[in-house]
């Protein structure tokens, strides 16, 4: 790493150090303004709370005024397992090894070579052990530790729904595919309905994206503009599977992301999404994020 960008890394860590204590310490009737001023200062773009339409400016809007209970438990990596079991199936599920409250509590010995340890509270949080002798345990206490201590509504603009998330560590099995490429699909749902898919490579080394259609057709759509598109891979066996499952997973919400994983053409569930993004990523062409917009269809706020 240059001089330079350890410098640009150091002040990118400050700001968000910033910008989480800002945010944590708000009240609840600062949230509209203090929300529209981060979504500012991050896009370049104003927020109108009272009169959103596109997907970004809808995002924003559910987090303040849709952050229901029920987006809490499945938000939750761990609660939302019996979400799964209810509407499709245990066997999607990954295979849980364990679950803790405190990391010194996880008895290492007792682990398989090979598992992904996550937090359930969040996204980004996850240690991949492909072999648990090289793991250094002192630096993966050290990540842990720090992100059980992180309430992550406050991280990345108000995602209010993580708030009340009760924080675990759980232990999964570590998942691949026959080429050592695991792919996530992810799929944007519209009151139960699938509408888009994107498709993840490369995650942890050079991260890219691909935007399809429900029939598998690669569309001219950036979602993100700072990940580049790979090579159209073929369609897989289990897409209709997928998408019937994300829209039964997805049914009564106006928007939800769901995701899922592929490996050796079994299908498994990754987790749902309600604010994907944040609302903040660049959608490419502008136009589509009205279109995506105009497909979210606002929740009445009660008097």
């Amino acid at each position: 790493m240059s001089f330079y960008n350890k410098i640009f890394s150091i002040i990118k860590s400050k700001n968000k150090t910033l910008d989480y204590k800002y945010f944590k310490n708000l009240r609840l009737e600062q949230y509209p303004k203090a929300l529209a001023k981060w979504y500012y200062s991050v896009t370049g773009e104003k927020l109108d709370l009272n009169n959103p339409k596109t997907f970004n400016e809808k995002m924003q809007w559910l987090k303040l005024y849709d952050s229901t209970p029920v987006k809490t438990r499945l938000a939750d990596k761990y609660l939302v397992r019996d979400w799964v079991k209810e509407k499709i199936g245990g066997k999607y599920l990954i295979p849980l090894i364990g679950v803790w409250d405190n990391f010194d509590d996880i008895n290492f010995d007792k682990l398989p070579n090979q598992f992904v340890l996550k937090c359930n509270h969040g996204s980004g949080m996850n240690i991949i052990a492909k072999d648990k002798f090289a793991l250094n345990i002192d630096d993966t206490r050290k990540k842990i530790n720090k992100w059980m201590n992180t309430n992550y509504a406050f991280t990345c603009g108000l995602e209010l729904h993580y708030k009340d998330i009760k924080p675990r560590i759980i232990a999964e099995k570590y998942m691949e595919a026959e080429d050592g490429e695991l792919k996530d699909y992810k799929f944007l749902c519209f009151n139960g309905h699938v509408e888009l898919i994107w498709v993840d490579s490369e995650r942890y080394s050079n991260h890219k994206r691909n935007i399809y259609n429900v029939n598998g057709d690669l569309l001219p759509i950036k979602i993100n503009d700072k990940y580049e598109n790979f090579e159209p891979c073929p369609k897989p066996k289990s897409l209709e599977k997928m998408i019937e499952f994300a829209e039964k997973l997805s049914q009564g919400f106006s928007v939800v992301r769901v995701d899922f994983y592929n490996s050796n053409g079994n299908v498994y569930f990754g987790e749902m999404t309600f604010t994907s993004t944040s609302g903040i990523r660049k959608i490419e062409p502008k136009e589509f994020d009205l279109k995506l917009g105009q497909m979210i269809k606002l929740p009445k706020i009660m008097p």
